[in-house]
């Protein structure tokens, strides 16, 4: 949930902030990159251990929830970094 929580919560503080721009909501971009990669391995794990279970009482859900929310995480740094470069690209080609 932190990976997919981050980006958008640093996006929303720039807005609201004066001393900020939105181009330091990028700086937590290596910050959802690990805490979605955490998410994954994490829900990787809890599916095994649920595998060696005699008693199958989650079904998965959870893990299931953990990779979800681990990719969606991952997808918004990708989108982070790829707004990051378009914008390094047009501020140097001014």
């Amino acid at each position: 949930m932190v990976a997919t929580i981050t980006l958008p919560a640093a996006i929303l503080a720039t807005r609201y902030s004066n001393s900020y721009d939105l181009l330091y909501g990028g700086l937590v971009i290596p910050v959802v990159v690990v805490a979605g990669i955490g998410a994954i391995v994490l829900a990787r794990q809890a599916r095994a251990r649920e595998r060696a279970t005699v008693t199958r009482e989650g079904r998965g859900r959870v893990s299931a929830w953990g990779r979800i929310l681990g990719v969606i995480g991952l997808c918004l740094a990708a989108s982070g970094a790829i707004s990051l470069a378009v914008y390094a690209v047009l501020v140097s080609a001014d």
